[in-house]
């Protein structure tokens, strides 16, 4: 049976588009980041698959992108339905409660009875149906004042992601799945990790979050009013001549803080949090170990990834991303990692991944901009 998702009667969805993706790089730059990457190798940007999955339960009239002032073009290129006043370009990066906090204010004071939800531009996500129909029961505990998430049911033990602590059943009209959420665990430990996916009461923190406009950003003021005050000045403004002019003044002054900190964490602890459970395949494609378990065809496989790309193996597994006319040769290594672009070659191993972003800090450092 087809998906027949019908838009949700005042749902609007924000695309948080922002972030360098530093773990994968050089494959994804600061000018190029890995939203902007065919990462799940189905032809289309990570961006763009975003769209495709979210224009069902909204309507392509209700999605707006926030994303930095030098990828709005390439934002705009890849989704050319945006309407032209529903790109919001970040002056500079604020971290995701300014970015989106500031979308839904302007929601907001276009749509009252408005309900958001927030969806990362750079996730893989499988069995779109199952995700229309989590994010249909998170609508519907929305409409009675919940803050929500979705949760991802653990595949396996992870300490790459956050967890998300639910035990709780609530009785919510149209959200059967729905669970108090009792608090956010950061990345733990992989022994902790294996706990919580052993017990069944935690899930992954997918960042995903949905709510009422205007109980968003009641319950955003209620830790950080300041934030708030700014966002709804500049809101009040942004269909007007007068944007650039409060937004120049306020914006830099914005306090940088993620969503999870300034509204998740604190409305879980006093009670107003519930996570609906999302049985579909999701990653958030946060290193190269991420791509290689998503490309790999099974044990002993070693991932290609790229156009025309000339890779011989022999004895090895792993992945091999190709950006550039150069044959690479792969021979009797085990989980290796080789992302080949033209300006710069990265060698590691699946488990050294995560550590690329250290080596990214150490670029920055030197003052090697050049190549980021």
């Amino acid at each position: 049976m087809g998906d027949t998702t019908a838009p949700l009667p005042h749902f609007h969805a924000i695309i948080p588009a922002g972030g360098v993706g530093s773990r994968l790089w050089p494959l994804s730059r600061a000018d190029h980041p890995k939203f902007l990457h065919d990462l799940a190798g189905n032809g289309n940007t990570l961006l763009r698959n975003t769209w495709d999955r979210l224009v069902p339960l909204t309507g392509a009239d209700n999605i707006v992108v926030a994303t930095g002032v030098s990828h709005a073009p390439a934002v705009r290129s890849q989704l050319p339905d945006l309407a032209p006043d529903h790109l919001v370009s970040e002056p500079s990066p604020k971290e995701s409660a300014a970015a989106i906090g500031l979308v839904a204010a302007i929601i907001e004071r276009r749509d009252p009875d408005a309900i958001v939800g927030s969806f990362a531009a750079d996730h893989v996500i499988s069995d779109v149906e199952a995700f229309h129909r989590a994010v249909s029961e998170g609508y519907h505990a929305a409409t009675a004042d919940w803050l929500v998430t979705i949760g991802i049911r653990p595949s396996e033990a992870s300490s790459a992601f956050g967890y998300i602590h639910a035990a709780t059943q609530e009785s919510i009209d149209g959200a059967p799945s729905a669970l108090r959420v009792s608090s956010f665990v950061e990345k733990p430990d992989f022994a902790t990790a294996s706990d919580y996916v052993e017990s069944g009461d935690y899930l992954w923190n997918a960042g995903m979050f949905i709510a009422k406009a205007s109980v968003l950003l009641a319950r955003m003021a209620e830790e950080k009013p300041e934030l708030v005050e700014a966002l709804r000045e500049m809101a009040s403004s942004w269909d007007t001549t007068e944007r650039d002019r409060v937004t120049d003044r306020l914006w830099p002054e914005l306090e940088k803080i993620a969503i999870d900190y300034a509204v998740a964490e604190p409305t879980a602890a006093a009670g107003g949090m519930v996570v609906i459970p999302g049985d579909f395949g999701w990653d958030d494609v946060g290193d190269f170990a991420a791509l290689a378990r998503m490309h790999s065809k099974g044990p002993g496989d070693l991932a290609i990834l790229g156009d025309n790309t000339m890779v011989l193996s022999d004895s090895a597994t792993g992945i091999v991303v190709s950006q550039s006319t150069r044959l690479v040769t792969v021979v009797g290594l085990d989980d290796i990692v080789v992302v080949d672009t033209p300006d710069a070659l990265l060698v590691t191993s699946k488990a050294h991944a995560q550590r690329v972003r250290a080596l990214v800090d150490m670029l920055n450092q030197q003052d090697r901009g050049g190549v980021l």
